[in-house]
């Protein structure tokens, strides 16, 4: 479920199905080729997943690939057990903008189309590939098996992130919002990375710490370009 006219456009802009578009009363004119059914008033409040909805809502078809389909890209982000949508948008969102090839969803994460997750996304799941599923342990070895590099994200006795070669083939692997990464995960990881913080807090919102070394990878990716 897709809510607001710019999400739409997203979607449609990447080539995703349009299965139905659904507007209020007051909507702007779409021109849109997929069924378009016009609400009654007050029905939009009353079926949309927000409190105060925009005047567009539609159905879009599934968008996940499989695992295989990331094999040729060099930089990953792998999500086990993330439980909060607004998290996984903002994770989402930050892989698609830091040019990452690829999100692995890994199953005990939140429902990928979740309507929080769609919204925080802010239309970059229609840009960036996506898996749904996967057992964590079992994505990782595969990755693995690719050369990547696999980085577990951890509050602390990690390498400092901005030491680490991001420039090689890496998999950013990122844990539970409160209990971090498994101890069968942890197994299967090549090193960890930390973000050192002077302030008091425990660790940083996942969705943030993954926009944090998203950038640091292309930052190191843009600097170890030839330069004309």
């Amino acid at each position: 479920m897709v809510e607001g006219g710019k999400a739409l456009a997203e979607a449609m802009a990447a080539g995703a199905t349009i299965e139905a578009v659904y507007v209020a009363p007051d909507a702007a004119d779409l021109d849109i080729e997929a069924p378009l059914f016009e609400l009654a008033a007050g029905v939009m409040e009353r079926v949309a997943d927000t409190v105060t909805p925009q005047p567009v809502l539609a159905t879009v078809g599934y968008l996940d690939v499989a695992l295989g389909a990331l094999r040729t890209g060099d930089f990953l982000v792998v999500c086990v057990d993330v439980r909060d949508p607004g998290n996984l948008g903002t994770v989402l969102r930050s892989a698609e903008a830091a040019g990452a090839h690829g999100v692995v969803c890994c199953g005990g994460s939140v429902d990928l189309y979740n309507p929080k997750t769609v919204r925080a996304s802010a239309g970059t799941l229609f840009h960036v590939p996506v898996v749904a599923g996967g057992d964590p342990v079992e994505v990782l070895e595969r990755i693995g098996g690719w050369g990547m590099r696999r980085l577990g994200t951890a509050a602390r006795r990690g390498a400092e992130y901005t030491s680490v070669d991001l420039t090689q083939p890496i998999a950013f692997v990122l844990g539970n919002e409160a209990n971090g990464l498994p101890a069968d995960v942890e197994r299967h990881l090549d090193d960890r990375v930390t973000i050192p913080m002077a302030g008091r807090a425990e660790s940083l919102n996942v969705g943030m710490a993954a926009s944090v070394l998203c950038f640091e990878a292309a930052r190191q990716r843009r600097s170890a370009e030839p330069r004309p």
